[in-house]
């Protein structure tokens, strides 16, 4: 059995007892077992095709875990726990509307369900199916957190649509690339069209950025994480080996925590890279890192320094892969899962093989073991001939970004930068809703080399920090048919799906007092990627930054406290979320140490102001 049990301990008392023999009972278990030590699935649902097969498999691996309880040799002893479900909203069908607030936290929520179920349960094994982009964070930082043997499976990525005009491959982001289209047949035809079947998205976006890290950083076998949701073997052959692979961790004592160590969670930073993954693993890998034990990712795991050292000069992508290249999860599947990715970084120096996995192998072991394949140079490109030559994230500093948070998706870059260097104008937008509006409107407004800016969007300005691939979706369509090039930079975040000259997390953010917040029409806006920095001339000049910083006050003064322009609180999720949200550096969750914060906003009340950088100072001892 495991090192230390935290199973929920039933003694004589019938009136504890009783419910727990009639689970037995009605799970069909043996009702003798109801004094062992817990084991049960979890699996996560909402109100998109990501979920619709989860349930199916978390019954066949409840199914599977239950024949092999037992005490004949070979089996596990243990009590049966009925499977639970979380919660969570879709990013696909909110995207572009204010009820996209609750993308990331459905993170937070999952995080908080499944702690719950299993810290009063007391399980001490689980098993997790996972779909969509948050959930299986959550997921995961609620299994670091209570640390006893458990396995994540992903649910798996949908097939392609196609178009039934030009017979090409569509997904939802080509559905989001036609939404400025004036002809609504079209419009129609496409959306229609782009997701058959079932499954979570099925691009390099940050679904399955985040399953190729959750499979490296060694909590899912490698070869479950590309198959498609409707792949046979997910209800036929893989139930039987996460049981095994769960039994096998349980009777070594092998926890999360043994298998998410430093060296595992730089592995999957650096596959991230060379799969040219989402901007939005630069907000999940640090909370991921906090629920291991690692409270300062920077100081911790990786430096910004180090991240961009990699990914300018030493992991290059690996992948043709949307929404950048042409093929998805399905076609990496097919040429032989995202194992073959690690095998070639392996092979060239780039990861720690003798990192510990779920499967009891190291990373090495499990790789070779599959025998994996070598790339195609289709689909999967070498390390020594790869897709693009550096990799596909950078995060910036400079004046604008002074917590090196912001980060921009250099894969997805489809032009503007100028021997590494983008200059352009200010355009402000306090909202995205704005911003939208602008565009369904005036489209032709926007003019080569903007830089569009949209504030008072992030973890506690929103609150929520929503992701904007309605809007990147609309200027990347825009920019194509006019052939310039629009930025976007923005203290929200971005999906995993969009492409262009897009920089998100800038921090701090608006609503705190961050540089962003006293950018106006008209302002020079640098991006150098020589020198890693975001920054504006502007706010260079002393006098003028001081004269902004003080007019920005006076009207958060007169506000009670916050910016006017932030958005409404009409729920409890969302106040928790303003109240307690960490910056986008520190992974923009809901922080328990952030309730060192409320006091600051007491006073707030009370005197009618507290200066900004009050709150860093707060967010700053959180974590140091």
């Amino acid at each position: 059995m495991s090192k230390k049990s935290k199973s929920v301990v039933f003694d004589n008392n019938p009136g504890r007892n009783a419910q727990t023999y009639g689970v037995a009972r009605e799970l069909n278990a043996d009702m003798e077992l109801i004094h062992e030590p817990s084991v049960g699935v979890v699996g996560t649902k909402g109100d998109s095709q990501c979920y619709l097969g989860v349930q199916r498999k978390v019954e066949a691996i409840h199914d599977h875990l239950r024949s092999r309880l037992g005490r004949d040799e070979g089996q596990m002893p243990m009590r049966l726990v009925q499977p639970e479900y979380t919660v969570a909203t879709s990013d696909g069908m909110r995207n572009g509307t204010r009820e996209m607030r609750y993308s990331l936290i459905g993170r937070e929520v999952t995080h908080d369900t499944v702690c719950e179920h299993l810290s009063a349960s007391g399980l001490e094994g689980t098993i997790a199916v996972v779909a969509c982009d948050k959930p299986p964070v959550g997921t995961l930082a609620g299994l670091l957190e209570h640390n006893r043997p458990a396995i994540i499976m992903s649910d798996g990525p949908i097939r392609p649509g196609r178009d039934s005009v030009t017979e090409q491959p569509i997904d939802i982001v080509s559905a989001f690339q036609v939404a400025g289209s004036t002809d609504a047949e079209f419009k129609k035809r496409i959306a229609k069209e782009a997701c058959p079947g079932y499954g979570s998205c099925g691009g390099m976006f940050t679904y399955n950025t985040m399953q190729t890290f959750i499979g490296v950083v060694g909590m899912q076998p490698l070869h479950m994480v590309a198959p498609p949701s409707d792949d046979p073997r997910r209800l036929s052959e893989f139930p039987e080996q996460l049981v095994s692979y769960l039994q096998g961790m349980i009777e070594r004592g092998h926890t999360p925590r043994d298998i998410v160590s430093r060296d595992a969670i730089r592995n999957a930073v650096i596959v991230s890279m060379a799969v040219g993954g989402s901007t939005n693993v630069l907000l999940h890998a640090p909370e991921i890192a906090r629920a291991a034990g690692f409270a300062n990712f920077a100081k911790d795991i990786m430096s910004p320094e180090e991240f961009n050292h990699l990914s300018q000069n030493v992991v290059p992508v690996l992948t043709d892969a949307r929404p950048y290249g042409l093929y998805s999860m399905v076609d990496i599947d097919e040429k032989g899962g995202v194992q073959v990715i690690v095998k070639a970084l392996l092979d060239a120096g780039l990861l720690y093989g003798d990192t510990l996995t779920c499967t009891g192998e190291t990373l090495a072991e499990q790789v070779a073991r599959l025998n994996t394949a070598e790339p195609d140079g289709v689909v999967v490109y070498p390390v020594e001939k790869p897709y693009k030559p550096t990799g596909g994230l950078r995060v910036l500093g400079g004046n604008l970004s002074p917590e090196f948070s912001a980060v921009l998706k250099l894969a997805g870059v489809e032009g503007g930068l100028e021997d590494n260097r983008f200059v352009g104008r200010a355009r402000i937008f306090n909202g995205e809703q704005d911003l939208l509006d602008a565009l369904e409107s005036a489209p032709d407004d926007f003019q080569n080399h903007d830089m569009v800016i949209v504030r008072y969007e992030g973890p506690s300005g929103a609150p929520g920090m929503p992701e904007m691939l309605d809007s990147t979706s609309r200027i990347t369509t825009l920019c194509r048919e006019k052939d310039i090039v629009v930025g976007l930079m923005t203290d929200a975040r971005f999906s995993g799906g969009s492409v262009g000259l897009v920089i998100g997390h800038v921090g701090p953010e608006a609503a705190l007092g961050g540089p962003i917040a006293f950018l106006e029409d008209g302002d020079e806006i640098i991006v150098d990627l020589n020198t890693n920095e975001l920054s504006s001339p502007a706010l260079d000049d002393e006098a003028t930054l001081s004269a902004r910083r003080a007019a920005w006050e006076k009207v958060v003064a007169d506000n009670g406290g916050m910016h006017p322009l932030c958005g409404e609180v009409d729920t409890r999720l969302l106040n928790r979320m303003r109240m307690s949200a960490v910056s986008a550096v520190y992974g923009a969750g809901m922080h328990p140490d952030r309730v060192l914060w409320v006091p600051q906003q007491r006073e707030a009340e009370r005197t009618g102001f507290v200066p900004h950088n009050k709150y860093r100072e707060g967010s700053q001892k959180a974590f140091d």
